[in-house]
């Protein structure tokens, strides 16, 4: 199928990538549990209330901005790994259909070479390194750089064997395509689980980011 018209610009400026919790899983309600230890006559209801309050707000919290701020890292990769669907977003519709509205962001992120790198900085020093944040986003600001660092892998390979046709370029249409569909589903079930409060664990890099995440 030919390239649409809003991705030939896209596709063509796709060029080769440069060199680049464990939570707390009681299933016993933590308040609950600490209302349970409390002596009888310290609770009373406007005690019970305060401590709720203050649990629900703890350095663990999920609330909006920090499902809105999680959510939105998962683009990183997805943005920074594009280029490995060129072969899927030309030939299939509903690819193209998905990928369209995130198309000028797409632009904007790769218009200057060295954009995945000051956003990789920024997020790691600015995010994962600032305990201000709460650790439901540096979890998973992490992990969604831990994913975009494992694209050096496919990008080494594509770099050391570039077929030109026959069997390898079979071989390596089906990698990048693999490669593609991967960051897409990482993408919309880290996204999709940010934006419900839920924790998103990543195939491959969720323990990576558990470790790096204090």
């Amino acid at each position: 199928m030919a390239c649409s018209t809003f991705l030939c610009p896209v596709a063509s400026s796709f060029s080769q990538k440069p060199l680049q919790s464990t939570f707390l899983h009681s299933s016993v309600n933590p308040s609950l549990l600490t209302l349970n230890i409390l002596p009888k006559k310290l609770r009373k209801p406007h005690q019970l209330r305060s401590l709720v309050v203050a649990k629900s707000n703890g350095s663990d919290s999920a609330d909006v901005p920090d499902r809105l701020i999680s959510a939105l890292c998962y683009f990183y990769p997805f943005f920074d790994g594009i280029q490995y669907g060129k072969y899927v977003i030309t030939q299939f519709y509903p690819v193209q259909a998905i990928i369209q509205p995130l198309v000028p962001a797409i632009r904007v992120f790769k218009s200057f070479p060295f954009n995945g790198f000051l956003v990789f900085l920024t997020l790691y020093f600015v995010v994962v390194r600032n305990p201000n944040f709460s650790r439901y986003v540096r979890f998973n600001t992490m992990q969604a750089i831990v994913l975009d660092v494992l694209l050096i892998f496919p990008d080494l390979l594509e770099r050391g064997f570039n077929p030109r046709d026959g069997l390898g370029l079979d071989l390596m249409m089906s990698l990048d395509s693999t490669v593609f569909f991967f960051l897409l589903v990482c993408l919309v079930y880290g996204s999709s689980s940010c934006l419900m409060g839920q924790i998103p664990r990543l195939p491959i890099v969720a323990d990576a980011a558990d470790r790096q995440v204090l």
